[in-house]
């Protein structure tokens, strides 16, 4: 062993303890690794940045362009609400939810399909007495599998081709992982349908809890004309930074107020409504000309109208507000929004919500006003776990059945390898703006930076593996412990691998550190490198343990109320049908 391998290992294993504890965002963790390895000279800056030309990378980066005209459309949302309505019972609703997300997951990013189903589902579920979270999770897996079943299905699959095509292989074909990605689909899916959801829990929403609970987030105080500040602002009547306690709205007669801004004037009467540690609520009491009315029926629905309304977020692993409190990330300019509640772990997270440092999962409830939703059209903090506003289909569905075209035409150009990838989502991307389909600003806003340096900062690291000989000395170290059982156990260890890596961390930073590692394991088992590939690209998909590991798990992960143990009990058999399957299919086609 070398000093650069000791030094790839030791920065791999920081890399892989800061993206575990999320000590920064995993986008900037990645990329300082690969800027360390860099300074220390363990490879030169050409080999370092090579995942920022790399085609699977920047094929990334046209499908968020091309999900998001679909995203806009609403026909994903349109087909399933019709499909849904009509819906009877549990198993029948699964059936009729299930099948076409995994179908939709197959040919577009699933982020956004689980993000704008969601409130779909919920709405429905509360109209049919059923708890939600009976659902959510059963959708994220569903867009996994079918992300499993095309080479454009998830991320990590074209993760995984780039690196194919980097190591002079021919890569995938658009319907090479189809072989294991309709089976463990279809596996998956009777699995969920039929037995899964019988082992999820029964959650009420943030919103229902909140509801029934409203004396424990709200507090009213009425300014009587005592108050000496009355003609001045929040600020100069020191109601701001308060102990414990946030103002979120004032009814001012017919008028509310909402959220409520530094410069805003005191008057008489005012209803001040304040949320956070209420047991605090004493020590603003003192004031003189502040009463404390301890008679209000205050509700949820008395905080919400025509300019405000209430609106769930989760918050995303790449989100700004991370390491952040929310006083210091300015939310209520930001946004337009006030912070009700926030839970985490679905415990409601104590102390004063100003103070509050977000993590990624976090589930919070905002008081939005009228300018939230313009507010947040080009940020990708959280994600919407509740409608906001009466438009569903934000623009004409027509624009998205061109795209649909445009798109299918394209893939059918891919499949018969007349055009690659990349190429075909290069016109198809073009087509779009030439026919104004799609505009270059929705281009950029669609475009998810962060991820695209991960994926890019990730492919750099595993090109240092390659490079330094770190991969071939794994490899021959692994070779030699599992050889004398077989190829099963080799092909065994290397799915688990991936797979843990892929629930402690990211689908795509596992699947770039375990491909060099299973590349060389192939070569010297004289394994076609492309079963391999499946191997990872599959194992590194399959993330049904955790909420961490993939980010449509986070997604529910707030609005299902789940607790970690959840995911454990309805994923476990779940991976184990999946894993089973994979290797099998892999053994007998590839060896």
């Amino acid at each position: 062993m070398t000093m650069d391998m000791i030094l790839v290992i030791i920065g791999i294993i920081l890399m892989l303890v800061g993206l575990f504890f999320e000590i920064a965002r995993p986008d900037l963790l990645v990329f300082f690794t690969l800027f360390f390895f860099m300074l220390t000279g363990v490879v030169t800056t050409s080999e370092a940045l090579v995942g920022f030309s790399n085609e699977g990378m920047l094929t990334i980066g046209l499908l968020f362009i091309i999900a998001g005209v679909f995203e806009r459309s609403g026909l994903v949302e349109r087909l399933v609400s019709s499909l849904l309505k009509d819906a009877s019972t549990r198993e029948s609703a699964l059936f009729r939810l299930l099948v076409p997300i995994s179908a939709f997951s197959a040919f577009l990013n699933n982020t956004p399909i689980v993000v704008t189903l969601t409130p779909i589902v919920r709405k429905w579920a509360s109209d049919h007495d059923i708890s939600p979270s009976k659902f959510l999770i059963p959708i994220s897996y569903a867009s996994i599998l079918g992300g499993t079943i095309t080479l454009m299905g998830t991320s990590t699959n074209l993760v995984v081709h780039g690196l194919l095509l980097d190591f002079g292989e021919s890569g995938f074909s658009f319907f090479t992982l189809a072989w294991i990605g309709l089976p463990i689909t279809i596996l998956g899916l009777l699995y969920m349908i039929f037995i899964g959801h019988h082992l999820l829990p029964n959650h009420k929403s943030l919103i229902e809890k909140v509801r029934e609970n409203t004396k424990d987030y709200l507090s009213e105080m009425v300014v009587t004309e005592e108050f000496p500040y009355i003609g001045q602002s929040i600020e100069e009547a020191q109601l701001r930074n308060l102990k414990g306690l946030y103002l979120i709205e004032i009814i001012r007669g017919k008028e509310r107020i909402s959220p409520v801004t530094s410069k805003t004037i005191v008057q008489g009467g005012d209803r001040l409504i304040f949320s956070g540690m209420i047991s605090t609520i004493a020590d603003l009491q003192k004031r003189k000309g502040l009463q404390l009315d301890t008679g209000t029926d205050l509700t949820l629905d008395d905080i919400k109208n025509g300019s405000s309304q209430l609106v769930e977020i989760v918050v995303s692993h790449q989100s700004s507000l991370l390491g952040r409190t929310i006083k210091a990330s300015r939310f209520r300019e930001r946004y337009d929004a006030a912070v009700l509640a926030v839970h985490r772990n679905d415990e409601k997270v104590q102390g004063k919500i100003g103070e509050i440092i977000p993590k990624s999962g976090d589930l919070m409830l905002l008081i939005a006003g009228s300018d939230f939703k313009q507010n947040i059209e080009e940020r990708r903090d959280f994600y919407l776990t509740s409608p906001v506003g009466d438009a569903k289909f934000q623009e004409s569905e027509n624009k998205g059945w061109v795209a649909l075209i445009v798109m299918l035409f394209m893939i059918g150009l891919v499949t018969f390898n007349i055009l690659s990838i990349f190429k075909a989502m290069v016109i198809t991307t073009g087509l779009l703006l030439a026919l104004k389909i799609l505009t270059p600003h929705q281009a950029k806003t669609s475009t998810q930076f962060q991820v695209l340096l991960l994926i890019a900062s990730a492919l750099g690291i595993g090109n240092v593996i390659i490079q330094t000989g770190t991969g071939e000395w794994l490899a021959n170290g692994l070779m030699g412990l599992l050889a004398p059982y077989g190829i099963i156990a080799i092909l065994i260890t290397l799915y688990l691998l991936t797979n843990l890596f892929t629930e402690l961390i990211t689908n795509n930073a596992a699947a770039v550190i375990m491909f060099p590692i299973g590349y060389e394991v192939a070569t010297q088992s004289n394994m076609d490198p492309l079963g391999m590939a499946v191997l990872v690209a599959v194992a590194a998909s399959a993330s049904f343990l955790s909420p961490i590991g993939y980010q449509t798990n986070l997604i529910v992960y707030g609005p299902g109320g789940y607790a970690f143990k959840d995911y454990l009990k309805t994923g476990l058999p779940l991976t184990l049908i999946v894993m089973v399957t994979t290797i099998s299919i892999v053994f007998f086609k590839f060896i």
